[in-house]
């Protein structure tokens, strides 16, 4: 940025020489020169493509950090290595699992990060947000030993399947996909939430093309840009909001979603909450309803890469109107209510992770949403700012701390406790 005139040189007495002052003095002036020179060329870059991010900081094994409402937090790297890490499950013998997108299922233990993948699962197409995506235990975990995985499909059909298999502590066994859907999906990410009542809550992105009403996500012949409702087999139950219906696929429990990406049960309500990606701008928390519609891209707060808009329109009649949206976009990932007791200010907040903010790189950190009784948003705050990762996935564990997971290189496990 061009400055006007040098500031002033303040020397303590006999500190420095006339010489070296003047040497200062002469070399500020040079380096304004120099920052002028290059502000034009900068400014052209900005219409070039991405910027290049605030610089990178190198993460500590322990970080001490101050918030809103709870002062002071530990953050505490649990474990170091991980690739392309996507999501992670809390196993009952305190192991973690952990899905990396290229197609490894890794484990945990006593924080040390096992070198041998738990499985590699075959022909998973990997990209920005496809790959290996979300693990979660059955119900009745301790006593199935069931595992569910989602993953996009490299050989044909080119869907996001749903696995399952038996994890005996060691490896996995009787492996199989119980459901794939129906039309191809590429660049999808697909959580999974096991429901109160046993039914399982499956996340289908892939719905990106913008404008007119034939967009995917507003096809109910297409499983892209939904939420999925399922039984553990992988078949739809038969109280599904469109189940009968011959112009909807019978899965399908709520539609016109871009690419949902975190999934929670309100803990007072039992809603079901989903955060999605928007373009630019227009980043969604919604109340997942049965049969309701969200509207993309018919409406949305967003705007495309290129810069346009994707709608006139932010609400239209017969589309949900979201709980939470983000201008700009800060990419909302994996998200969880805290209902614990390890920080009483945090209590019933709503915590999303954050990929970046605006598109800068290196700006990711996690979202912590403050709501009042009838779940409206009353406060918002940005923690972890200061370490600078993507957060791809944010969950409270068994033992009251809230864990989050980055996709950074290498990938980090966190664990944030109270700094007292």
């Amino acid at each position: 940025r061009p400055v006007a005139s040098s500031p002033p040189v303040l020397l303590k007495e006999g500190s420095m020489s006339a010489r070296s002052a003047h040497t200062v003095v002469t070399t500020t002036a040079l380096l304004c020169s120099l920052l002028t020179a290059l502000a034009g060329p900068l400014a052209a870059q900005r219409g070039g493509g991405q910027f290049a991010g605030v610089p990178e900081v190198q993460v500590p094994d322990l970080t001490l950090l101050h918030t809103a409402h709870e002062p002071n937090i530990l953050v505490r790297v649990i474990a170091r290595g991980l690739s392309d890490a996507s999501s992670f499950a809390f196993l009952p013998d305190g192991g973690i699992l952990v899905t990396e997108k290229e197609g490894r299922l890794r484990v945990i233990r006593d924080g040390v990060l096992d070198p041998t993948p738990v499985a590699v699962i075959p022909d998973v197409n990997h990209g920005n947000f496809s790959g290996l995506s979300d693990v979660a235990l059955h119900p009745n975990f301790e006593r199935n030993r069931l595992i569910y995985l989602t993953y996009s499909r490299a050989a044909e059909p080119r869907g996001v399947a749903l696995a399952r298999a038996r994890f005996d502590g060691r490896e996995l066994r009787d492996f199989e996909e119980i459901f794939v859907t129906e039309t191809p999906v590429g660049a999808s990410a697909s959580r999974l939430l096991f429901a109160p009542d046993g039914t399982l809550f499956m996340t289908i992105g892939g719905a990106f093309a913008i404008g007119g009403s034939g967009s995917r996500a507003q096809d109910p012949g297409d499983h892209a840009g939904k939420i999925l409702r399922l039984r553990d087999d992988g078949s739809a139950p038969p109280d599904n909001p469109f189940a009968g219906d011959g112009d909807y696929l019978a899965e399908i429990y709520s539609m016109g979603h871009r690419n949902p990406m975190g999934l929670a049960f309100h803990p007072e309500t039992g809603e079901l909450w989903a955060a999605e990606h928007a373009p630019q701008g227009g980043d969604e928390v919604n109340v997942i309803l049965p049969g309701h519609n969200y509207g993309w891209p018919i409406v949305s707060y967003g705007r495309a890469y290129p810069g346009p808009r994707v709608s006139e329109r932010w609400h239209q009649e017969g589309f949900d109107i979201p709980t939470v949206v983000w201008l700009p976009s800060v990419a909302p990932s994996g998200m969880t209510f805290y209902t614990g007791d390890r920080f009483p200010g945090w209590t019933g907040d709503l915590f999303v992770g954050s990929l970046r903010v605006g598109r800068i790189l290196r700006t990711g950190h996690i979202e912590r949403i403050m709501l009042n009784n009838d779940g409206e948003e009353v406060g918002r705050e940005a923690i972890l700012t200061e370490l600078q990762l993507r957060i791809r996935d944010v969950r409270q564990g068994p033992d009251g701390f809230i864990y989050a997971l980055t996709d950074d290189e290498p990938g980090l496990l966190l664990r944030i406790e109270p700094g007292n």
